[in-house]
């Protein structure tokens, strides 16, 4: 079956690319990439025709997720990436696997991905046209997907609402939504009864999205939930997409799958438009004197410009679904998978619950409170240490590098494993797939780059510093209004929809603190 599609998909390449780009991007480049590699000694899994390796990585990561693990088990890099366990013992760490025809060389070298990463690969590399096809009508060509000079103006123009007194700024903003949820928690609590069961998964969900509402687009949850909604579900069709073959042209074959992304994509920007619209004549009639503080203003004012650079309506677009996504669902997991860790590690929790109330004397914390909150930093890195949102950094070479004794040629994608490298008990020591803060009393891994959740280099996550903040808030916050206690019904079973997530939600159960407990 997979043959045969394979064969009508190149029928149809054939009927709609000129035979020399079929030649260069189906033959001729493959093969000097083979050849290259295998001369190094880097080999790996024999691709089939067009499909490369696709679907052996299917049919392997369908097995390993079929059931759920015990709610203590962290070691989940055989359950979401049992191609790397497979191959590496096979070829080795350095191996080259096939997506379709494009090339993926996995990389776990610290030293060689530090230097990957560096102020070097800004131009040298960058996302694949594969990837960009793939979540073109997700998120476009926003940041996560823009290259070279494109990335360096998208990243400037962006950079500053995440960071120093904008930053500081927010922190009233996301104090008040989450002073919010914990009544909503208490309410929710209070209804269930003797034991406070509770989904925690959803309300941070929603929490998260409150935050990057009123910080960033000045609109609340209620009205930005639709386009989550939306973006939610373009996500799993997108993460679907990933793990199938995508030929030029198979865009003008008619499908109820390709019909649905296009509709979604419609709604979620005519949602958009309405913002945008609503904010550009409050200032063209004199209600407002600016397009706002945040990010949605910022990228407005920037298409006022008449540079060539300046943003277009459509990449406006694209940059709030990627900040709405990227702003949104790596948060809310961020706090999810940590209240989830501490559920289950209740003397980790009296920890940082006493330092919580050591730091904030029973207040909300301020911006100063933040960095003394050492024991909760090193949770939060611990959750994203186990838990990374994103499992996988990939890069494309645009021109042939040499990275230590490695010749990588152009057009060789790079597949950095961060949830492999984060379980590494080679960098990690035998605990590695054991929840222990303490390892991060010393700031050296990070340091080394063995610490990989926001990635590292020039493209590290441009929101890493809001993304922390938040965190910090929520946490302390929640620890010093509730003990939390994971439930006897909690299904631990993470699954990979291009982020990392609990597949069953994460039910606690919650005890409201009072003073004199």
């Amino acid at each position: 079956m997979a043959m045969a599609a394979a064969i009508s998909a190149f029928a149809l390449l054939l009927f709609l690319w000129p035979a020399s780009v079929i030649f260069f991007s189906y033959f001729l480049t493959p093969r000097r990439i083979r050849i290259t590699m295998a001369k190094q000694g880097v080999t790996g899994p024999k691709p089939r025709f067009l499909l490369g390796n696709l679907p052996d990585v299917a049919a392997l990561v369908s097995t390993a997720t079929a059931g759920d693990m015990d709610a203590g088990d962290h070691n989940i890099v055989g359950r979401l990436l049992p191609h790397y366990v497979l191959w590496s013992k096979i070829y080795g760490k350095r191996f080259v696997f096939w997506y379709g025809s494009e090339p993926r060389l996995c990389l776990t070298d610290t030293d060689l991905i530090k230097e990957f990463l560096s102020a070097k690969g800004v131009h040298l590399s960058g996302k694949s046209w594969l990837q960009r096809q793939g979540t073109k009508h997700f998120i476009g060509q926003g940041l996560l997907m823009a290259n070279g000079d494109q990335w360096l103006h998208q990243r400037h123009v962006v950079a500053p609402a995440f960071m120093g007194e904008k930053l500081k700024s927010h922190m009233g903003y996301m104090i008040e939504c989450t002073k919010k949820t914990m009544e909503t928690l208490r309410t929710a609590a209070e209804i269930a009864g003797k034991n406070g069961l509770v989904e925690i998964g959803e309300h941070l969900t929603r929490l998260a999205g409150d935050i990057i509402f009123r910080t960033e687009f000045d609109t609340s949850y209620e009205k930005g939930r639709q386009i989550f909604h939306h973006l939610t579900r373009l996500q799993s069709l997108t993460a679907q997409s990933s793990r199938h073959l995508w030929i030029p042209g198979s865009r003008f074959i008619p499908s109820k799958f390709r019909r649905e992304i296009k509709s979604l994509k419609e709604e979620v920007e005519k949602l958009l438009m309405e913002i945008i619209e609503s904010r550009r004549e409050g200032v063209e009639i004199g209600r407002s004197s600016s397009y706002g503080k945040g990010l949605l203003g910022l990228l407005l004012a920037e298409t006022t410009k008449k540079e060539t650079s300046s943003y277009s309506l459509q990449k406006v677009m694209d940059e709030c679904k990627t900040f709405f996504f990227a702003g949104h669902e790596t948060s809310a997991l961020l706090l999810t998978w940590t209240v989830m860790l501490l559920a289950t590690n209740p003397a980790w929790q009296e920890k940082a619950r006493a330092e919580v109330a050591s730091v904030c004397s029973g207040e909300p914390p301020a911006a100063d409170h933040l960095p003394k909150l050492n024991l909760l930093q090193m949770i939060i890195n611990e959750s994203l240490r186990l838990y990374p949102p994103a499992t996988l950094l990939p890069r494309m070479a645009f021109e042939d590098t040499k990275l230590g004794d490695l010749f990588v040629p152009r057009g060789l994608s790079i597949w950095i494993p961060v949830l492999a490298i984060h379980h590494d008990e080679e960098i990690w020591g035998e605990d590695a797939h054991r929840f222990n803060p303490a390892r991060f009393a010393a700031r050296s891994f990070a340091a080394n780059r063995h610490f990989l959740p926001f990635a590292a280099g020039p493209r590290n996550c441009v929101g890493q510093a809001y993304a922390m903040a938040e965190a910090k808030i929520v946490l302390a916050m929640l620890l010093a209004n509730f003990r939390f206690a994971i439930s006897e019904s909690y299904r631990h079973a993470p699954v990979n929809v291009l982020t990392l997530r609990p597949k069953y939600g994460v039910p606690v159960h919650l005890t409201p603190v009072t003073a004199s407990s």
